[in-house]
């Protein structure tokens, strides 16, 4: 049985001015909140880990993601699959190819794309509400802002679908799905990755404690 209260409360092992508490790494991270969750929901969270590998990002991934029985996955991979056609299109424009090529969608066989819709949501990906936002970032010259600026956007949404999740799996989704970026953004940009720490462990701090949290 998963004790999600402990984990939040002791989330996360990060300091503002130092990458990971102790010399830890996301992996040691991963490992501290696995501990204190039973298997279903362990295993919830290894698939959300395995779409932060580019090599799994296929057609069955995503059939699969979409279909899943948690609505935090269904949801966060269908706006990952929106936003990577998204970054395929304006790739597509810039080399001069067909605008649908190398477009995947969540349809895995002829059975899953007679199925219903989810949520409302059609299989190739549904409504996408960030996308003008995700044009006008890609349009950007600036490589490094450019790369900002699409995590600022997930950062956004992961916000929205954990919005009055407090101590259960979702809460625990969303942050892993903060941290991925900050992991990410320490290797880029050391500064640029402190400070997406800071302002993580501020909003973890802020949900346990029920207030705006400020740091002294």
């Amino acid at each position: 049985m998963s004790n999600f209260e402990y984990i939040i409360s002791s989330l996360p092992w990060l300091t503002a001015d130092y990458k990971y508490a102790g010399g830890q790494g996301f992996p040691d991270v991963i490992g501290e909140i696995k501990e204190n969750l039973g298997e279903k929901d362990t295993a919830i969270l290894d698939f959300l880990l395995k779409g932060f590998q580019g090599e799994n990002l296929d057609q069955a991934f995503y059939a699969e993601a979409l279909s899943h029985p948690c609505k935090y996955i269904r949801e966060y991979f269908r706006f990952d699959l929106n936003l990577r056609n998204a970054k395929v299109r304006y790739l597509n424009r810039q080399l001069g190819r067909a605008p649908e090529t190398d477009i995947l969608t969540g349809k895995a066989s002829a059975e899953t794309e007679s199925r219903a819709d989810i949520d409302g949501f059609l299989f190739q990906g549904g409504e996408f509400e960030e996308a003008i936002q995700v044009d006008s970032v890609l349009e950007g010259t600036d490589l490094i802002d450019r790369e900002k600026g699409l995590d600022d956007i997930v950062w956004k949404k992961t916000d929205a679908l954990s919005t009055f999740h407090y101590f259960d799996i979702t809460a625990v989704l969303a942050y892993v799905s903060k941290l991925h970026i900050v992991d990410r953004w320490l290797a880029l940009d050391e500064q640029q990755g402190r400070e997406l720490f800071r302002k993580l462990v501020q909003e973890v701090r802020g949900t346990y404690k029920g207030v705006k949290y400020q740091e002294q």
